[in-house]
């Protein structure tokens, strides 16, 4: 089937371009110390997850437990959740869900600490753990090598835990488009960790994984990179966000739309904010310059800056790629302009 035969709005892929995209961010990795531990917020499939690994990456990482457990009951083996689950509920869950798999969470409190290896211990499994390292965030995380350390000596104290290393997400130059600032701020990043791994080996709790790293900065890692794991995801399917930074990867990722109306001013869409996202960038048609006018079952583009008819089909490129795909149910994969399969998105509105 032709794309111009999809009910609209509709997510689609181009295959091509994905798995270019693929391919440059292994050519990243392959020349550093990093493995490709990829973020399956972007895209929450699980068939994608299994191409990602088919692909080289080590495991997966993701947000969120009920996103973890999708990527287990799939038959994904090495997951990290690159966040806090403190919920005591939640924690139980993770026990269970760690002897289903290889399984790593972030930790940044004592009581937290505590409260795995009691769920641990009733269930017999094995959690690993990784001390989240606030690197410029301000989001989560310890901010001091004597913090850091007291976590790690709680975890390794623990019969059921395994202390793996550091959470260290520098989130806040992922979409800093100055490249040099960008890339003053990331060497900033290797200095401060590698003298954290110094101290932390003074102490005699050697630092086995510090993960993290984005789409953004990945090209901006040495080869000796302190980093040992990489969790870039949106340089799969790249957004208009990501395009201010000029970087390597190519927009794979559309949403389909028809314009729907057209006069001598405006043009619209029948795609709006509840099928496009815009928490980052405003979206742009493929090819057009000028950002699109957003309501809710609605986008607008001036004729200034873009022509069309009635029942043409034009390609949205997302303001953010990764709410974007937790708009849809489905994503479409496609090649040369025809739909070769429909995948569901396995954990659509899995925030918990």
């Amino acid at each position: 089937m032709h794309i111009k035969n999809l009910r609209t709005p509709a997510l689609i892929v181009d295959m091509d371009i994905f798995e270019k995209n693929v391919a440059i961010m292994k050519e990243f990795i392959e020349g550093t110390t990093m493995k490709l531990r990829p973020h399956y917020k972007t895209h929450k499939c699980t068939t994608i997850a299994h191409m990602q690994i088919a692909a080289g990456a080590k495991g997966i990482s993701c947000a969120k437990l009920g996103e973890a457990e999708d990527l287990a009951d799939a038959g994904i083996e090495d997951i990290l959740i690159a966040n806090q689950v403190i919920e005591r509920n939640k924690v139980a869950r993770v026990a269970h869900l760690a002897n289903c798999c290889y399984l790593t969470v972030c930790v940044d409190n004592t009581q937290n600490i505590a409260d795995l290896e009691a769920a641990a211990s009733f269930e017999n499994s094995t959690i690993h753990c990784l001390v989240e390292y606030d690197i410029g965030m301000k989001r989560c995380g310890v901010g001091t090598h004597e913090e850091f350390y007291a976590l790690a000596k709680q975890i390794t104290d623990c019969p059921h835990l395994v202390f793996e290393g550091v959470q260290a997400y520098a989130g806040n130059l992922a979409h800093e488009v100055d490249y040099n600032t960008r890339k003053a701020e990331s060497e900033k990043v290797e200095v401060r960790l590698r003298k954290l791994i110094s101290y932390m080996e003074n102490k005699g709790l050697p630092i086995k994984e510090v993960s993290g790293v984005s789409t953004g900065t990945v090209n901006l890692r040495p080869e000796n990179t302190v980093y040992t794991e990489a969790q870039p995801g949106s340089y799969l399917f790249m957004d208009s966000s990501y395009n201010r930074l000029k970087l390597n990867f190519e927009n794979s990722l559309f949403v389909l739309a028809t314009i729907i109306s057209a006069n001598e001013n405006v043009i619209s869409t029948d795609a709006g904010m509840k099928t496009v996202s815009v928490d980052q960038e405003m979206p742009v048609i493929h090819n057009c310059t000028s950002p699109l006018r957003m309501s809710e079952e609605h986008s607008t583009v001036s004729t200034e800056n873009f022509t069309g008819v009635v029942g043409d089909r034009v390609k949205i490129i997302p303001g953010h790629c990764c709410t974007a795909v937790n708009l849809h149910d489905y994503i479409y994969l496609t090649r040369k302009g025809k739909v070769i399969d429909k995948l569901p998105i396995t954990s659509r509105g899995k925030s918990y």
